[in-house]
């Protein structure tokens, strides 16, 4: 018998403004604990509307994660690296690195920062940088269904990237009423985030609107699952997100991720000592 997945939580994050000053407003769109988010450690939906040339952001450490960024719109970063609507990159900080996102210019973006935990013996792993341009994304497109499939495997095709923890990352838009069923791992935890209109999720048909994120129950076989999945009366534009947990516990503190306090204490003494390279180090290295 095919198990079948249902929405067991809706929440609605609000908007707080962001570091990076006027015009920036951010959602933590993961808001629950990590035992229930496992791998998925934060979520950040940052919207900038950056109206002068002041300066914002610079050199900033990571270690025992991944960023998965994913741009919605405009562009960030400079060189070869830089992203455009549409991007995606994947920094595994691993054993340690100094990441610098400096704004210097007027620009209007929008940018969802993942923080996806790594497998415990891959805690910290050499650092590496993966892009992966819009014109690289492998997409579905038929009767008013289209599909971003940026990691994983997920609608039949599977996208370039690789990962340490299984990962599903794909952005979807349905017209009007379409309909769709997917299939996702059952063991996956699996959410999704409304970027515009609504969506029902699931047999029983419960919707998630616009800037809400909708959580699926999760078995613990190794299975297949069904997810069907209903635009509403103006479309949808929404991301799934699903990924294989861990079962680790972690500690987080800061820009930092670890198994114990003392990785922690480590990695701070690390940074200031200047032990950390530039990612820039590593892209150069591979």
């Amino acid at each position: 018998m095919t198990t079948k997945r249902k929405l067991i939580n809706v929440q609605t994050p609000q908007p707080r403004p962001g570091f990076l000053g006027a015009g920036h407003t951010a959602r933590a769109v993961i808001q629950t604990d990590y035992k229930q988010s496992d791998p998925f450690i934060v979520l950040m939906d940052d919207m900038l509307d950056k109206k002068d040339e002041v300066p914002v952001g610079g050199p900033h450490p990571h270690a025992g994660f991944e960023t998965v960024s994913l741009l919605i719109e405009g562009e960030m970063g400079d060189g070869a690296h830089k992203m455009k609507a549409g991007g995606l990159q994947i920094m595994t900080a691993g054993s340690g690195v100094v990441h610098t996102e400096t704004i210097d210019k007027k620009v209007k973006m929008r940018l969802m920062q993942l923080w996806l935990n790594l497998p415990k013996d891959k805690r910290w792993t050499m650092p590496k940088l993966q892009d992966l341009s819009l014109k690289d994304v492998p997409i579905v497109s038929e009767n008013g269904l289209n599909i971003k499939i940026y990691s994983g495997s997920f609608a039949g095709v599977t996208s370039p990237v690789s990962n340490y923890v299984p990962l599903i990352l794909a952005d979807i838009q349905m017209q009007a009423g379409i309909s769709t069923l997917q299939n996702i791992p059952s063991s996956f935890t699996t959410f999704l985030y409304v970027l515009e209109g609504s969506l029902k999720a699931g047999d029983d048909d419960k919707i998630i609107s616009q800037n809400q994120v909708g959580w699926l129950d999760r078995y613990t076989d190794n299975t297949s699952s069904e997810l069907r999945l209903t635009a509403g009366d103006t479309g949808v534009r929404f991301l799934l997100y699903s990924a294989q947990p861990q079962g680790n516990p972690i500690v987080s503190h800061g820009p930092f991720i670890g198994d114990s306090q003392e990785d922690i204490s480590r990695l701070y003494s690390e940074y200031r000592q200047g032990k950390m390279n530039d990612i820039s180090f590593f892209t150069k290295a591979n």
